[in-house]
Formats: C-alpha cells, structure tokens, sequence
C-alpha cells in the first residue's frame, strides 16, 4: 500500500507543478490582456476566458498536492494540542468520512457534466470564447485527485501508527512536537 501512496503522491507532485505553472500562465496572460485592451484597445474574451481556465486548474489541479504537502486550511482549536497519535486519529477519521465521501460524490456528479460538454463540443457564448470541456474536466479530475490523494494520506498515518518509519518529507511537521 505504501507504493501506492508513493505513486500518488508522485502523480499530484506532478499536478501541483502544472498548477504552479499555471499560476504564470495566468499572470502573464492578465498583463498581456491590460496591455492590449488599455494600450492599444484590442483583446479578446478568449484570453479573459484562459486566464479563468488557469485560475480553475490552479485551483483543481494544486488541491490535492497542497492536501499532500499537509498545507490545507484547519481549524485548530483542539487539534494541536493532541498529541502526535490523536492527530493522526483525527485525520484519518476525517478524511474517511469527510473528504473521501464529498470528493467521490463530487467526483461522480461532476463526470456527466463534462462528458455533455465533450459530446457536444461545448463552446463558450461569448465572441471569440474557447472551448468549455477542457475547463469542464478539471472538476471531475481534480476531485478524482483529491480522492486518491485522501486515500494516499490515510495509508501513510495508518503506517506511522503501525510503526512504520516513512522517509522525511512524507508526513510533515504537523506531527513533530518537541516534547514528543
């Protein structure tokens, strides 16, 4: 299972560099777009609608490398003041019956949304828009990400409380309290 975990962890490495790159794209395309509008009073909704996609795929794309980097958002009234086993209790039961169930709906609801667009080759209403199922599979695909991501998490804390040491950078910093 550890493999496993290892392999998904690679594959949203590799996503979450995507959306990085994806954070570039945005900011240029943006500037560009100001260039061209207020100096020269020429653009296009199709770069308006770009730097929307980049925005969503930072955003669907970077979300289960930041889950794997243990950067997401929490809300620590109690949580760190558990030790390193309640925490990792606590995030196991909570990616179990709340991230993993949410995204696999998400996941699954998403899927007939793109797949109409791509049947249809969905294009934007507006003059000049682009392509809407490329947008439009970053959802299902970056809900598929968080899952198997999830699932990566709850395999590497059920190692670490079976006494299995994972290589530094596998687990992070949540779990090291000094007087531990």
């Amino acid at each position: 299972m550890l493999a496993f975990s290892r392999g998904v962890d690679a594959v949203t490495a590799g996503f979450g560099r995507i959306a990085d790159w994806l954070v570039l794209i945005a900011c240029t395309v943006s500037a560009g777009n100001a260039f061209l509008r207020y100096g020269f009073s020429a653009g296009s909704n199709a770069w308006l609608e770009l730097q929307w996609y980049c925005f969503a795929g930072m955003v669907m794309l970077g979300a289960s490398h930041t889950l794997r980097r243990n950067e997401h958002v929490r809300v620590d009234l109690v949580y760190g003041s558990l030790g390193m086993r309640a925490r990792i209790w606590v995030d196991i039961l909570g990616l179990s019956f709340f991230l993993l169930p949410a995204m696999a709906l998400l996941a699954w609801m998403t899927w007939p949304f793109f797949l109409d667009s791509w049947a249809r080759a969905e294009v934007s209403s507006s003059p000049g828009g682009l392509l809407r199922w490329p947008a439009k599979l970053l959802l299902p695909l970056g809900f598929f990400l968080m899952c198997a991501q999830g699932f990566s998490e709850i395999v590497k804390r059920v190692a670490v409380l079976r006494g299995i040491e994972l290589p530094r950078g596998q687990l992070f910093a949540t779990y090291a309290r000094p007087d531990q």
